[in-house]
């Protein structure tokens, strides 16, 4: 059976937004489907982090070789056990399933019943087709659920139909968003595709004329690209560690905080 996430800090921001009121009627709530980092993500690159663990499950962070900046979710998953072992089980529950139906029906299993809001991927991404294919078509029987993602894992998207891809709309119901993440490998299918699209950058400036999303607002509505501010905790002396320090000089919230149990 899946484990799927309650709300974390940014995404029970969720229900401050209007357009989002509907899929969160009758105490409806937002949950997330969890992966392990970099495991589960074959577009990572400029992002890719991974937790090692050995055999006395003594975990620690192993950063791609292309790595730019440290994905946040692998830094919790070496701070909290469960958490590293709940990611653990889903994706080897994903990857025991053979074909659509198989996955369909333990996604649809394990969903909430009061789920109303399902963030794919806080940690992790689509890591084989079959699995987009099962959330594609849960997400086309459960249009009372809004289903987001940002991923990387672009060759997936070529084998289905996208509905209107500039605005990150994927199903003709429209409950289903996916926003396509730069800084990976496939980068060249994010105009080949047509997808809607998200930036991380390390300053304000950086971001020129694109909205900077800061509690999930653009990921989980329709619209157009947007940027993401860097965040999460970056290996010591690194461009991207002295970048995020200097967000927090300049009194921008939210990016570097500590991780607590919960997150």
């Amino acid at each position: 059976m899946l484990a799927f996430s309650k709300a974390n800090a940014k995404t029970r921001r969720l229900r401050q937004i209007p357009a989002l009121s509907k899929y969160l009627q009758n105490n409806r709530r937002v949950y997330s489907l969890d992966l392990l980092s970099g495991w589960s993500c074959p577009g990572a690159l400029h992002c890719l982090s991974k937790v090692i663990a050995d055999d006395n499950n003594k975990r620690h962070i192993k950063d791609g070789r292309f790595c730019q900046f440290r994905c946040f979710s692998a830094s919790q998953e070496v701070v909290f056990p469960h958490t590293y072992a709940l990611r653990k089980r889903n994706l080897t529950a994903l990857r025991d399933t053979r074909g659509v139906s198989q996955c369909y029906k333990l996604l649809s299993r394990g969903l909430p019943p009061n789920c109303g809001i399902l963030r794919l991927h806080v940690a992790g991404d689509f890591f084989k087709l079959s699995y987009l294919q099962a959330v594609l078509r849960l997400a086309n029987e459960r249009p009372d659920i809004l289903f987001y993602a940002y991923t990387k894992a672009l060759p997936f998207f070529q084998h289905i139909h996208i509905y209107n891809p500039g605005l990150g709309i994927v199903n003709k119901t429209g409950n289903f968003l996916v926003t396509a993440s730069y800084g990976g490998k496939y980068d060249q299918l994010i105009s080949q595709l047509e997808l809607r699209s998200a930036k991380v950058v390390f300053t304000e400036a950086e971001a020129k004329k694109l909205p900077i999303d800061h509690n999930d607002n653009h990921a989980a509505t329709i619209g157009g690209n947007f940027a993401l501010l860097l965040h999460g905790q970056q290996p010591a002396k690194s461009p991207a560690s002295r970048a995020l320090q200097t967000l927090k000089n300049n009194g921008i919230s939210g990016y570097q905080r500590k991780l607590k149990k919960g997150d």
